[in-house]
């Protein structure tokens, strides 16, 4: 009785959490359609619609629509993304931010935090300048003007107001990861591309009512998006399980230790920060050119369209690159193998110390690179399906990537939740017939 009324308990709060989820998420789909003071939303839309293959586009992406019609959370929270990339870039080369990482504990975590904070103002802020100085030359493809009074009024009226959106989605996002159900900031990400969903779908029927894509492409095309869903799937769940042995210690009259475990080493340690540095790098040329006259420019823009193999080539090269460097950065074998050894544990075969340290890093180098490559796979099919077989597949993999670990993370806490509450019930079950 007691289990039962603890599950009951455990499943109400649990709804609770989730609506307080949606609430949430459905206050940032509304803001996403509130523009900027000053700004013709519909000139700016039409603007965009030419500019899916620049980095504007792939910011518009991460801001669920909002920078196609410049509303106030046009920046979403890749102000706060950056930043937190750098302030981990940082801590690898900074001694202070190290020790507060490590050593401080809370109050370490929680200054490091509030450096975080600040860091996505001051990025938001230059971010919203530099937006502001850029649209007010821009025009429709019409001729119809983006910004309706250009001047030192609208910057400073932009600024503020995509500063303060950015900074209203920061504190949406930790409300969620605190009183919500998952992580807040990725959940948030996840919502502003599924949303983008449904409008695909219309699309695709509107073409196929067009006779532009037949019965059959459309059934092909529905198997391989589930087929690459499943794989996404399987690799992300992927890991090498590297067995770690405990020696058997004696305290008092009795003998500790003896337990044999694993260390689990993920097949993508890096997640999906690779293809978003990778995209972000070869989109730059695009971006530049569309604001600049230059002829070589352009030419060179030119040369890294998507659908060229040049520009395949490099982004999965870029995509290794980024693979190894940021698994180094977040994952390091030395202090693991140090963990390990003051543990009393050891790798069967390994001698502690240095040797074990050598082994996973060994390990972690062949994992990186399946890794890598699977990512890889991953974001170049949608360019190879456009290109090749003109198949109107509208989500790039960096964004079915994301979704698809989002919802995988936020499912996996919620399993977690309830396997608590049933642990709490058992234990208070137990309790109650000891005292008996």
């Amino acid at each position: 009785m007691q289990q039962t009324t603890s599950k009951s308990g455990g499943l109400a709060e649990l709804k609770r959490k989730v609506l307080f989820t949606f609430l949430l998420l459905a206050t940032c789909r509304v803001g996403i359609h509130i523009p900027v003071p000053g700004v013709d939303s519909q000139a700016m839309s039409d603007f965009f619609a030419s500019m899916k293959s620049t980095l504007f586009g792939l910011f518009d992406m991460f801001a669920g629509g909002g920078l196609s019609n410049l509303s106030i959370f046009a920046l979403g929270i890749m102000p706060y993304i950056s930043a937190s990339i750098i302030i981990q870039l940082l801590t690898v080369v900074s001694p202070e931010l190290k020790r507060l990482s490590k050593e401080e504990g809370a109050a370490g975590r929680k200054k490091i935090t509030q450096y975080t904070r600040y860091g996505t103002v001051l990025i938001a802020a230059i971010q919203g300048f530099g937006i502001a100085i850029g649209i007010e030359n821009m025009s429709s493809p019409t001729g119809v003007p983006v910004v309706m009074a250009a001047g030192w009024a609208f910057r400073a009226t932009t600024i503020m107001t995509l500063v303060s959106g950015t900074v209203l989605l920061m504190w949406l996002g930790e409300q969620i990861t605190e009183y919500g159900i998952g992580n807040g900031i990725s959940l948030i990400i996840f919502a502003g591309i599924v949303a983008q969903l449904p409008g695909a779908i219309i699309n695709t029927f509107r073409l196929m009512g067009a006779g532009q894509i037949s019965l059959f492409v459309a059934l092909l095309l529905a198997i391989l998006v589930a087929g690459v869903l499943v794989f996404i799937v399987f690799m992300e769940r992927g890991q090498r399980r590297i067995p770690i042995q405990y020696a058997k210690r004696m305290l008092g009259r009795k003998m500790y230790g003896g337990q044999t475990t694993h260390l689990p080493l993920k097949i993508n340690t890096a997640g999906v920060i690779p293809p978003i540095f990778a995209s972000s790098i070869l989109m730059f040329p695009a971006t530049l050119a569309t604001f600049s006259q230059s002829d070589w420019l352009s030419r060179f823009s030119a040369m890294f369209d998507p659908s060229t193999v040049l520009y395949n080539v490099v982004f999965v090269a870029l995509i290794i690159f980024f693979c190894y460097f940021y698994t180094a950065i977040i994952f390091d074998p030395k202090d693991i193998a140090e963990n390990i050894r003051k543990q009393g544990g050891f790798i069967p075969g390994i001698r502690p110390g240095l040797r074990t340290r050598e082994y996973i890093d060994k390990v972690l180098t062949r994992i990186t690179l399946w890794g890598s490559l699977y990512i890889s796979a991953i974001c170049v099919l949608p360019m190879v399906l456009i290109s090749q077989f003109n198949v109107p597949f509208y989500f790039g993999g960096t964004g079915v990537l994301i979704a698809v670990v989002v919802a995988m993370d936020t499912m996996s806490k919620v399993d977690s939740y309830l396997i608590t509450h049933q642990y709490e019930g058992l234990m208070q079950k137990t309790r109650i017939k000891g005292r008996r």
